[in-house]
């Protein structure tokens, strides 16, 4: 198949809409998430302007598991920005490593706890969780190596 042949281009189109559709699930769970820990910060501490949430979002370790989502969203971005056609094994992986980074877990990594927590404190949280879970079961699962 040639670089720009159409069939090629209309799988670059498709594995872009399904990145920018996961992009855009990443970014509603992480705004969620990060209302939900200012809400918690706010009782503690008292009201935050956006400034000192931007600050605390950066610095404060109670907003510091939430980087892992941003990291994968600037991932996501970067790949979608590019040049290079994305392919159905980018979409693949991508959504692999989502896959595993977004299990809810009591015993998980720290990650997987504080969202395991997250879920069970906020019904917001609940329905994004949701909309993942059904972008996960809209794409085959990678085969487990043996």
């Amino acid at each position: 198949m040639t670089p720009n042949s159409p069939s090629e281009s209309g799988a670059d189109a498709l594995d872009r809409a399904k990145l920018t559709e996961l992009r855009t699930v990443l970014l509603k769970l992480h705004k969620t998430l990060l209302d939900m820990e200012r809400r918690d910060y706010e009782r503690e501490h008292g009201h935050v302007s956006t400034g000192e949430l931007f600050r605390l979002v950066l610095d404060h370790q109670q907003f510091g598991w939430l980087h892992n989502i941003s990291e994968f969203v600037v991932r996501l971005d970067e790949t979608l920005a590019g040049e290079v056609p994305i392919t159905s094994e980018d979409t693949r992986s991508a959504i692999g490593m989502a896959r595993k980074l977004f299990v809810p877990s009591e015993s998980g990594d720290a990650f997987q706890k504080r969202y395991f927590d997250a879920i069970q404190r906020d019904p917001a949280v609940v329905m994004e969780h949701a909309e993942l879970a059904r972008l996960f079961n809209s794409e085959p699962a990678e085969p487990s190596a043996t």
